[in-house]
């Protein structure tokens, strides 16, 4: 995960995982992202022993460092923001390499599978229309079919580079021009969706079922409805539309071994699936008076067990 100064402990859902595990007399590691060393054919990882404590200016008790080797270890949750870059890549590559029988939160392959913003364009029926394209002149003709879209960088997260561009707006080459590098990169275009103006709904999904939702509406003087570009979450439900969203997506993110999903759903289309570091549990936990943390760190333990399980049926 990223470093532990950046936790904000009444927020961050790494924070309250962590808590739970402690909670149940697991011991829990941090595992920086240069953390990870491949050495004679195992992986080594050193790590800092922490206690999670609810004291916001102290969020955890910090201990020893220490080198774990693999087999000294029961699960990995990869819990590091975007991007996704040439870091990120390695330390998913080497997770690859961990034997079959310790869990990864989410699966290394599937992470790098995911794309959070182009994985989902592969669901015509459930999506907006969509560009991805890094030529002026297709994005310029796709504006003019739309008159109304918003234009998106394929990597970013937290709201960041994310533009509600209109026909006739004198910024659009601007823009058009920043989100594509001048033509060197490809940048999301999709269709606006009328019902952004009144918030997304963030769907938490545990093994392709769902564990929460929240509705993040945006600040009066902003259109991202994101908790870190000054959104706020309010109480929601998942309806039949949003369950038949699910119902595609379960068998897709199961097969990836793609356990804590985070989708985002605007009016009747799905957005956005984050598979790297989801949030808003904890805006859950406090909108609903429940504790979800728990019902993950039950089901990961049930998954190490299984996971040990069948590494010794085939030993």
């Amino acid at each position: 995960m990223d470093p532990l100064n950046t936790v904000v402990m009444d927020k961050d859902t790494s924070f309250i995982l962590m808590l739970a595990a402690s909670r149940r007399g697991h011991k829990v590691y941090y595992l920086p992202n240069d953390g990870i060393t491949r050495k004679n054919g195992k992986l080594y990882f050193d790590v800092i022993e922490v206690t999670p404590q609810l004291v916001k200016d102290k969020p955890f008790v910090e201990h020893q460092k220490v080198a774990l080797v693999e087999n000294e270890i029961d699960v990995v949750f990869i819990r590091s923001d975007p991007p996704f870059d040439q870091e990120y890549l390695t330390n998913t590559l080497l997770l690859d390499l961990l034997p079959s029988s310790i869990p990864v939160i989410n699966s290394s392959s599937g992470v790098r599978t995911v794309n959070e913003k182009l994985w989902a364009t592969q669901f015509t029926s459930i999506v907006p229309r969509t560009l991805v394209s890094s030529k002026k002149d297709q994005l310029l003709k796709f504006l003019d079919e739309e008159k109304d879209i918003i234009i998106k960088p394929t990597d970013g997260h937290g709201g960041k580079g994310v533009f509600h561009v209109k026909k006739g707006d004198e910024n659009t080459n601007v823009i058009i021009e920043m989100m594509t590098v001048n033509g060197n990169r490809p940048a999301i275009a999709q269709q606006y969706v009328p019902q952004a103006k009144d918030g997304d709904k963030r769907i938490l999904l545990f093994n392709g079922e769902p564990l929460g939702a929240v509705l993040r509406v945006h600040a009066q003087d902003d259109h991202r409805n994101n908790i870190f570009a000054g959104g706020k979450c309010v109480a929601t439900e998942i309806t039949k539309r949003d369950q038949e969203i699910i119902e595609i997506l379960k068998p897709e993110l199961r097969k990836l071994g793609l356990y804590f999903v985070g989708i985002d759903i605007m009016g009747e289309y799905l957005i956005e699936v984050n598979v790297t570091s989801p949030t808003c549990l904890q805006e859950m936990n406090q909108l609903y008076k429940v504790q979800l943390e728990d019902k993950v760190i039950d089901f990961v333990e049930k998954l190490i067990d299984q996971s040990k399980h069948k590494d010794r049926i085939h030993a």
